[in-house]
């Protein structure tokens, strides 16, 4: 059996109000309180759902919650505004039937979020599709770009809609979307200009300054600072939870998807900055001869930036805002404009630019989001209208809008009626006349042609002569005095001429929600809501590509001296346009009910919400729907949820489902009056009656869990009993199979252990007897050697006697050399001839043949190492072992330079540019060039010289010019002369006489030092082909500068300021060389 829930079901407080018992104002409140202290914000009146603003996230709006009810009876879950979008959509989808959802509150009470709900749920329950997708998408994202430019922060609300909106929604056959109608009435346009203390503009100008790129703001002449636009209101400039910056990115992505062109978007940008530059023209007065006051623009500045962000030439505009030009018939009549008068017109102008700009915003919506296809659609259209307003200061604003809500509770009262009785009719069930409060009395004095408020002010308006608001009061005074819902204390009603509630500017009308006091002030301009003719021809000749469609009665082609229509004669046309478009549909109905002032959660004030219960009718509403019969349900659903009261129904009833419930209500004995059979449902009087139902309906229903319980209980004991016994079974067939195993192992067990033991008492006799057969055998061969030596040696003893001992010491010498040279095979060394290892010597009489194998073994070693030179390499092994019989064992430097290899080219002489004159002034080739220090004698510090050796000279040159400073021929060259020290000392002595000892010998510092003398040495040898060069180490020398001799003297002890040699002057006869100790 399929479970069904039901609204009864698990209920916090009443869900649906018509079962409220007992019915009065505060048992109604209580359980609005009940339920919005248990987050359930929405609560029925029959089909009418009552909406609680929570002021916070709900998780009761996800998609899982979209898919739960979806095509579900109306009652069949929980109260929740999907219930009511889902049967809106069926009956239009199913049914051929066109819908209206009629979204009602005050401001603040959450119907723009109401209608998105509605909106999103279609959306979401609506077919799929590439083509259906992007109209659904369109439609959602109307709402974010009408937002921006129509909603702003309130007093009540952080996003009230400050225009009222009807939305038009068309399907087709199949109940998918093909596109939308949206209708705007009366934009709250004085808001642009001013608005009331702790208020906001609209949010498109805050978005735009907050959220636009620093590009975008220039090209418009904008600055983010809000406190540089007169029209923007500074106390309230940012709202907590309001991301403007997050919004504006939003408003463009939704324009895009809409359809809005890029180009498009920047002229609606263009305009909204024209605005905000347009409230920062201020005037000053400037006097004419005549006497009168003329108004000048004080900053041309801002005027100027307008000008160019529409295309206005600045003197035509200018010119609009000091003069005004009259016309009729044929006749000109040019005046000038006060201050007061400039500022009006200034006003008048950012208003109609800005409401101008947001009827054709809703016009460029519709284009796009119209319905292409042209067969008939099925249409659903969605109300988001204001909400009554009753403010401390009430104005032309206010009255149109409690205007419009009289109308709208009018049609409310009028088709909740109606289709109350064509629910009786079709169910043919007899139909009682519901007496109720008819608000018809209250539009007749608002809208009635004749005597009709507004009909009034448009006379007044139109009226020649000095028209004021005072003038309009006292009209009103005049003829709507007796009306039982006027009141002033001017009029000819006395009671209230002593009501000191009542101000003389002001009237009373006693609404439907309550009375209202509205102040006069401003009526007249409002109504007549004039743009002066010469601002209107000024906004046409500009360039702007919108202006033109925006100020169409500015062409001077099409000049009408007719008077524009006047606001309330507009409004009053529009709305009535839509209660006759409500009229055709099937009405659905969402009452918006604000719970707080405070826009905080979890806040439930009971005179405010009591307030809004009076005046949205809700108590009367109830009534109504209770004067006939409080419940109504289809038989089918009423006998499944109630056929276990009856012993007859249940648990199947075999037949129709009406005659089901006759026999149930018939056996619960349920007095007749208190239902009706109808056609398709079962009608129920008093909730009292359902109420007792339900009491039944769960003490059954306890009992029925107690049956079911028992026997789920001994199902569930037989079956665990079953289980137990089957598991006993196998758990006992288990334990024999594991007891026999355990047997078996034991049993094979002893079996291996007797047979191990067996054969290893038979292998061990075995063993005995073979080991005992072994010693025989062995025994039988020892006596048989021994046998066979005997007689040997006694056949063959005559002839050891003479040669034994010589015999016997050669072949023991014999074998030990064998040995020798067969061990010296696999002990033989590396083929390294740095490696100095040799086997030992193993006896003393080979000493001299050990050795020499050693010596002859390592100069085979060396010829192959040597066989294995390139010459190169051969050359520098050669200059290396020059270099150790130069300065092994003599000079402290010469171990450190054995690890380096001889470059000789440090230079890079050839190659190096910087050398090039140098390479060119020396013909021969350089063996060696690197950098000198040469030594002076007069202070004993170096200077840096490039010390070049070619085959026949050596050359010292000028490090940084690399001019030659001195060349010496090699056989000039007696000696040198180096320190047994680690300096890099050395002196180059010259053959007296010669020319090149001019300026005597040569003392030179050098890194490279031992290259360079062993270099010098070879190239000497090899050249002049004479005895080797004399080379002096000795740690004190002599040295010829010029015709004086210096002793060049070292010493141990390191410098003062480093760790390398350094030389000093003692006197003119000492140099002293300090060299660092070795560490």
């Amino acid at each position: 059996m399929e479970v069904k829930t039901s609204l009864l079901d698990n209920m916090i407080g009443v869900g649906d109000m018509v079962l409220l018992e007992p019915l009065n104002e505060d048992s109604f409140i209580e359980n609005l309180r009940k339920r919005f202290d248990h987050n359930e914000i929405y609560t029925y009146i029959g089909s009418v759902v009552i909406s609680m603003n929570p002021y916070r996230s709900l998780s009761i709006f996800t998609p899982e919650k979209v898919e739960e009810y979806r095509n579900r009876n109306f009652y069949e879950l929980s109260p929740h505004i999907y219930a009511l979008a889902d049967e809106a959509y069926r009956s239009l989808r199913d049914q051929d039937k066109d819908q209206c959802i009629l979204i009602t509150g005050e401001s603040g009470a959450g119907k723009t979020e109401a209608s998105k709900l509605v909106m999103s749920y279609v959306a979401a329950v609506c077919g799929r599709g590439q083509e259906v997708n992007k109209v659904k998408e369109q439609l959602l994202q109307s709402n974010p770009v009408l937002e921006a430019f129509g909603n702003a922060k309130t007093v009540r609300n952080d996003n009230s809609s400050r225009f009222g909106k009807y939305m038009d929604i068309e399907f087709d056959f199949k109940g998918d979307p093909l596109g939308g109608v949206i209708s705007n009435y009366l934009l709250e346009k004085s808001r642009v200009c001013k608005q009331p203390r702790g208020e906001r503009n609209f949010h498109i100008f805050y978005q735009l300054l907050s959220g636009a790129s620093g590009d975008t703001l220039t090209k418009l002449k904008l600055d983010r600072d809000f406190s540089k636009y007169n029209y923007l209101s500074l106390d309230s400039a940012t709202v907590n939870g309001l991301d403007d910056a997050a919004s504006f990115r939003t408003v463009r992505n939704a324009m895009q998807i809409v359809g809005f062109m890029e180009d498009e978007v920047q002229l609606v940008l263009e305009l909204v900055a024209a605005v905000l530059k347009l409230g920062n023209i201020e005037f000053k007065p400037e006097s004419r001869v005549n006497g009168f006051d003329e108004s000048r623009v004080k900053d041309k500045n801002d005027l100027k930036e307008m000008c160019e962000l529409l295309g206005i030439e600045q003197s035509v505009l200018e010119r609009a805002f000091s003069y005004r030009t009259v016309e009729a018939k044929m006749e000109k009549v040019s005046t000038t404009l006060n201050v007061a008068q400039a500022y009006y017109a200034r006003d008048a102008l950012a208003k109609n630019l800005y409401s101008r700009l947001f009827s054709w915003l809703v016009t460029r919506i519709n284009e796009s989001i119209k319905a292409q296809a042209k067969t008939r659609h099925k249409v659903m259209g969605v109300l988001d209208i204001y909400g009554f307003e009753i403010f401390e200061d009430n104005s032309f604003e206010q009255f149109i809008i409690n205007y419009c809500n009289e109308k709208l509770q009018q049609i409310f009262i009028e088709l909740t009626l109606r289709e109350e009785q064509e629910e009786y009719v079709r169910e043919g069930i007899e139909w009682t006349n519901i007496e109720y409060f008819n608000n018809a009395i209250i539009c007749d004095l608002i809208e009635n042609n004749q005597n009709g408020i507004l009909a009034m002010l448009d006379e007044e308006c139109l009226r020649p002569g000095t028209v004021t608001d005072d003038t309009f009061l006292d009209k009103l005074n005049t003829i709507c005095a007796e009306h039982q819902h006027f009141e002033s204390r001017l009029s000819k009603n006395s009671k209230f001429l002593t009501d000191h509630s009542l101000p003389h500017s002001c009237f009373r009308i006693q609404h439907y929600a309550g009375k209202v006091l509205y102040r006069v002030e401003g009526f007249v301009d409002k109504n007549n809501d004039l743009l002066y003719r010469d601002l209107s021809q000024a906004m046409y000749k500009a360039t702007h590509s919108l202006m033109r469609q925006l100020f169409p009665e500015g062409n001077p082609a099409k000049v009408n001296l007719k008077r524009p229509l006047t606001a309330g004669f507009q409004f009053k046309a529009s709305v009535g346009g839509l209660m006759r478009n409500l009229q055709t549909k099937n009405p659905n109905y969402i009452r918006c009910i604000k719970p707080n002032d405070k826009k905080a959660a979890h806040i439930f004030t009971d005179s405010l919400v009591c307030h809004q219960v009076r005046y949205l009718g809700l108590m009367e509403n109830v009534r109504v729907r209770r004067a006939g019969y409080a419940f109504r349900q289809p038989y089918e659903p009423c006998l499944e949820r109630y056929k276990m009261l009856c012993k007859q129904t249940w648990p199947h009833w075999r037949g129709p489902a009406r005659d089901g419930v006759e026999v149930l209500l018939t056996d619960c004995s349920v007095p007749a009056e208190e239902f009706a059979y109808g056609r398709s449902k079962i009608f129920i009087r008093n909730p009292r009656t359902l109420f007792t139902l339900e009491e039944r309906r769960r003490a059954c229903l306890e009992d029925l869990a107690t049956l079911i319980q028992k026997i789920y209980r001994g199902w569930k004991c037989r079956t665990h009993f079953l289980l137990l016994k089957k598991s006993q079974v196998v758990v006992a067939a288990w334990y024999r199979r594991y007891a026999q195993q355990k047997k078996y192992e034991k049993i094979k067990s002893a079996t291996l252990v007797m047979q191990s033991f067996t054969r290893g008492w038979k292998a061990r006799k075995i063993l005995r007897q073979l080991k005992y057969e072994k010693r025989c055998k062995e025994a039988v061969t020892t006596i048989a050697a021994y046998w066979h030596g005997t007689q040997v040696r006694r056949e063959y003893r005559k002839f050891f006697r003479a040669n034994a001992g010589k015999k016997i010491y050669c072949f023991i010498i014999q074998r030990i050399m064998q040995k020798y040279f067969l061990g010296l095979k696999t002990t033989v060394p590396s083929m390294s001839p740095i490696d100095n290892t040799w086997s030992a010597q193993p006896y003393s009489f080979l000493e001299g043949a050990h050795t020499e194998l050693r010596r002859i073994f390592h100069l085979w070693r060396c010829k192959k190492h040597r066989g294995q030179f390139t010459e190169e390499k051969k050359a520098v092994y050669e200059e290396k072992l020059e270099a150790s019989e130069i300065f092994k064992n003599k000079k402290a430097l010469y171990p450190s330079s054995v690890s380096q290899p001889f470059k000789g080219d440090y230079l890079e002489i050839h190659k190096n540019p910087k050398y090039q004159k140098l390479n060119s002034a020396v013909e021969e080739k350089v063996l060696l060039a690197d950098v000198v220090n040469k030594i002076n004698r007069a202070n004993g510090k170096g200077s840096p010289r490039l010390f070049l050796l070619t085959k026949n000279n050596f050359v010292l040159a000028d490090q940084k010019t690399g001019q030659v400073k001195a060349s010496v021929p090699l056989p000039d060259l007696t000696s040198v002369s180096v320190s047994t020290q680690s300096d890099g000392f050395f002196a180059l002595k010259l053959k007296e006489g010669s020319a090149s000892a001019a300026k005597g010998d040569f003392l030179l510092n050098s890194e490279h030092l031992i290259e360079i003398i062993t270099k010098l040495h070879r190239t000497w040898t090899t050249a002049a082909d004479k005895d080797q060069i004399n080379i002096d180490i000795s740690d004190e020398f002599l040295v010829q500068f010029k015709q004086d001799k210096v002793c060049v003297k070292f010493i141990q002890g390191g410098p003062k300021n480093g760790t390398s040699a350094a030389c000093k002057r003692k006197n003119n006869r000492l140099l002293e060389v300090s060299v660092p100790s070795s560490p």
